[in-house]
C-alpha cells in the first residue's frame, strides 16, 4: 500500500514539475488559463526572423527531442494584417534541409515553400527570405514541407487581421491547435506502414461482434458481410492509419492530462480558432452543452451556422463562436474519426477548472457506400456495437511491454468502461507518460522522399477529362469483384496498375452526409452543404472544362497515389490555363477519407449554390465519394496538389497543378 502511494505521489510530482517546465516554454498563446482578451505572445508586423533548430523539452510530460522555431513548440503564433508587406527571414540550423509552407495564403509560387515545386529548400546552415504581400485575412498555418518534420513539431498558428472592419464580432479569442504526437521515429512509423498497413488498427473485428451481427441480421447476412471484407482484403475498421495505440493527441502542445484551458467571462462572445495541425488525424469535436456558431472556414467568412459538432479534417481550420453564460467549465473534446484516442481542453471562468470528460463513442465501421457501390444495400454491418470491441492481440512490432514501466502510466486518462474481461483496450490508454525506452527507433530502412532532389520534369499528371458514369445496382450474393472491377475500369476508362487494387464501382456525391460514426448523433453536425461563403464568390462564369482524378490506393503495400501513379515516377503536371475556370471532380476509390489539399488557389466547393458555394483550400474526401470543385486558375507557376495526411503524401499522393499561359 505504501509503495502505491509513493508511486501515485512521485507520478503526479512528475507530471506537476514537467508540466510547470513545458508550460514555461510554451509559446505566450499556447499557455494554459491565459487572462487577456487578445492572444498574448505573438509575433506582430512586417519583417519577421524564424530560426529553426532541434531541441529537448517536455511533451506530454516526456523529455523529448523535436523541432522548435525560436526554442518554441508550437512555433511562435504570428499575426499579419491584410494589405501589409511581409519580409519573413528563416534561419536553418538543422543538420538538414528545412521548409516552411503558408498553408492556405495567396502568394507568389516561388514563396510557397515547396522543396523540388517551387523552390530547392533551406540547406543546413543557410536561410531563406519569404517575401510577399497579404492578401487575405482570416486563420491560418504553417509548417515544414521537408520530409515528416511536420511531425515532429515544426507548424505554428497564423492569424491575419482583415484590413477593414471583421464582420465577426466577439470580446475574446483563444487558438485551438490540434496535432499528434508519436514517442516513435517517424521513419519508422512509416516503415511499419509499408510492411503492414494496418499496424496500428488495434480496433478489428472480434468473434463477439460477429455472434451480435447474427443475432441482429441473421447468419447468412453476417457470413456473406465478412467474407466479402475477406476477398477484399480489407478490414471495416481501418478507418486511421496511425492511431491513438501510438499517438497522444495535443491541445496547444498539451496531452489530456495536462488540461489546456481557456478562460472567458460569463456572456462575453469568445472566438475559437480550430487548426487542425496533426499529420494523420481528423477529429470530431463538440463542447457538450455549448452551441458552436461557425462563422470561417479555412480562413475565408461564412454565414453563420449553428452547430454542436463539426469533423476538421487535417489542415482545414474551422472559427467558431460560442457565448457561455455560465459561471461554470466546458470540455473542448475533439475525438479522434476512428475513436481510438482524443485531444481535450477546458473552456472555463478560472484556471484549475474542468468539466467531465465524455465517453469515448463507439467505434465505427466502413459501409457498403464507402467501399464505392453508392446507395446499393447488401445488408452490411452499418450499425456499431453498444460498445467497443475487444482488442485482439497487440502486435509485438509496435510495442515491446518487457521494457515498459507500467509505474509511470497515466491511468486516470483510461475508460475502464472500455475495457473487456482479460484484454485492455489500449485505445482507452493515455499513453502521455508511458515509458518507450525499450521501443526501437532505429531509422526506417527505406530512405524518405527528397522533394529537392525529385526530377519534376520526368512526371506524368494526365488525367481524365470524361466524366465517370455510374453503374447500376448488383446483386452482392452474385457479385464477382474481380470482374466487377475490371467492368468498373472499362466503363470509367480507370487508371490500372500496381497502385489501383479497389474501385469505387457507384462513386455519389457525399458532401450532404455527415461524417462517419456520426450520422446517428441525436444533435446537430455540420455537413459541408451547410456552408455558405459569406461573400459572393468572386468568379461565377462556369466552367469551360472538366477534368477528372482517382484518389488511389494498394494498402498490402501502402502505396497511395493519384490515378495510380505515385509522385516519384509521374512526368507530366497537371495543366491549368492562366484565367480559365475548370472543374475538377475527385473520386475517392479508396477506403478511407482524404483531405486533399491544393496550395496557391481556393477552390469553390460545387454544393447546389450559385453564387455562395463555400470557399476551401483543403476539403475531406469520404470513401467511394465522387465530388467537384470549380478552380479559378489566377495564379501562374508550379503549386502542389496532395492529400495532407503526412504519410500518405510521403508515400507519394501527390501532384504538381501547373498554372501556365494560354497557347491559342
Amino acid at each position: 500500500m505504501f509503495t502505491l502511494k509513493r508511486r501515485r505521489f512521485l507520478r503526479h510530482s512528475l507530471l506537476l514539475g514537467t508540466g510547470l517546465l513545458a508550460q514555461g516554454m510554451l509559446p505566450a498563446w499556447a499557455q494554459s488559463g491565459r487572462r487577456e482578451a487578445v492572444l498574448p505572445g505573438m509575433l506582430a508586423g512586417r519583417e519577421f526572423s524564424l530560426t529553426v533548430d532541434r531541441a529537448k523539452a517536455p511533451v506530454a510530460g516526456r523529455a523529448v527531442s523535436h523541432i522548435t522555431l525560436n526554442g518554441q513548440f508550437p512555433a511562435p503564433l504570428l499575426r499579419w494584417r491584410e494589405g501589409d508587406d511581409l519580409a519573413l527571414r528563416i534561419i536553418n540550423r538543422l543538420d538538414e534541409t528545412t521548409s516552411i509552407h503558408w498553408h492556405g495564403l495567396l502568394l507568389p509560387y516561388q514563396m510557397d515553400g515547396v522543396p523540388g515545386v517551387s523552390y530547392p529548400g533551406i540547406a543546413p546552415g543557410d536561410e531563406f527570405t519569404y517575401r510577399f504581400p497579404v492578401k487575405q485575412a482570416g486563420t491560418y498555418w504553417y509548417h515544414s514541407h521537408s520530409g515528416l518534420q511536420e511531425q515532429i513539431g515544426h507548424y505554428g498558428p497564423i492569424i491575419i487581421d482583415p484590413a477593414g472592419t471583421d464582420p465577426v464580432d466577439y470580446d475574446r479569442e483563444h487558438v485551438v491547435m490540434l496535432s499528434d504526437w508519436t514517442f516513435e521515429n517517424p521513419h519508422r512509423v512509416f516503415s511499419k506502414l509499408k510492411k503492414m498497413s494496418d499496424n496500428y488498427n488495434f480496433q478489428q473485428r472480434t468473434l463477439r461482434e460477429f455472434f451480435a451481427d447474427v443475432d441482429k441480421h441473421g447468419f447468412d447476412v453476417a457470413w456473406e458481410d465478412r467474407l466479402m471484407w475477406g476477398d477484399m482484403r480489407m478490414s471495416p475498421t481501418d478507418l486511421s492509419d496511425v492511431t491513438g495505440s501510438t499517438y497522444t493527441y495535443l491541445v496547444n502542445g498539451h496531452s489530456p492530462a495536462e488540461n489546456w484551458t481557456a478562460l472567458f467571462q460569463p456572456g462575453e462572445r469568445v472566438r475559437l480558432r480550430f487548426i487542425n495541425a496533426s499529420a494523420m488525424s481528423i477529429f470530431n469535436v463538440r463542447i457538450p452543452g455549448l452551441p458552436m456558431t461557425v462563422v470561417s472556414a479555412d480562413g475565408l467568412d461564412v454565414k453563420p451556422v449553428t452547430t454542436d459538432e463539426f469533423q476538421i479534417g487535417t489542415a482545414e481550420t474551422f472559427d467558431v463562436i460560442v457565448q457561455p453564460d455560465a459561471d461554470q467549465a466546458f470540455t473542448i473534446m475533439c475525438e479522434t474519426n476512428d475513436r481510438s484516442g482524443y485531444a481535450a481542453a477546458t473552456l472555463a471562468t478560472r484556471e484549475g477548472m474542468r468539466a467531465s470528460i465524455p465517453a469515448r463513442r463507439p467505434r465505427p465501421t466502413l459501409t457498403m457506400k464507402d467501399m464505392g457501390m453508392g446507395d446499393m444495400d447488401h445488408g452490411s454491418m452499418t450499425q456499431p456495437l453498444p460498445e467497443p470491441a475487444t482488442m485482439p492481440t497487440m502486435n509485438e512490432g509496435a510495442m515491446d511491454h518487457s521494457t515498459m514501466d507500467h509505474s509511470a502510466m497515466i491511468h486516470e486518462g483510461m475508460d475502464h468502461a472500455v475495457m473487456q474481461e482479460p484484454a485492455m483496450d489500449h485505445a482507452a490508454m493515455d499513453h502521455t507518460i508511458m515509458n518507450h525506452e525499450g521501443m526501437d527507433h532505429a531509422v526506417m530502412e527505406e530512405p524518405a522522399m527528397d522533394h529537392a532532389t525529385m526530377d519534376h520534369s520526368a512526371m506524368n499528371h494526365a488525367v481524365m477529362e470524361q466524366p465517370a458514369t455510374s453503374d447500376t445496382a448488383t446483386d452482392h450474393a452474385a457479385m464477382d469483384h474481380g470482374a466487377m472491377d475490371d467492368m468498373a475500369m472499362q466503363a470509367h476508362n480507370h487508371p490500372r496498375g500496381p497502385g489501383v487494387v479497389n474501385v469505387a464501382l457507384n462513386p455519389v456525391n457525399r458532401l450532404h452526409e455527415r461524417p462517419l460514426g456520426l450520422e446517428n448523433e441525436p444533435h446537430r453536425v455540420l455537413v459541408y452543404t451547410e456552408l455558405e461563403s459569406l461573400a459572393p464568390n468572386p468568379d461565377l462564369r462556369a466552367p469551360a472544362r472538366e477534368l477528372e482524378l482517382h484518389l488511389t490506393s494498394n494498402m498490402e503495400r501502402y502505396m497511395w497515389s493519384f490515378d495510380g501513379i505515385k509522385f516519384s515516377e509521374v512526368k507530366e503536371p497537371i495543366i491549368f490555363h492562366q484565367g480559365e475556370r475548370l472543374r475538377l471532380t475527385l473520386v475517392n476509390d479508396t477506403m478511407m477519407p482524404h483531405p486533399i489539399h491544393l496550395h496557391g488557389m481556393f477552390f469553390d466547393v460545387v454544393t447546389g449554390s450559385e453564387t455562395h458555394k463555400p470557399r476551401k483550400h483543403t476539403i475531406v474526401i469520404k470513401p467511394g465519394e465522387k465530388m467537384s470543385v470549380d478552380i479559378t486558375a489566377d495564379a501562374p507557376g508550379d503549386w502542389a496538389f496532395h492529400c495532407h495526411l503526412l504519410y500518405h503524401m510521403h508515400a507519394g499522393m501527390m501532384r504538381v497543378v501547373r498554372v501556365q499561359e494560354h497557347m491559342s
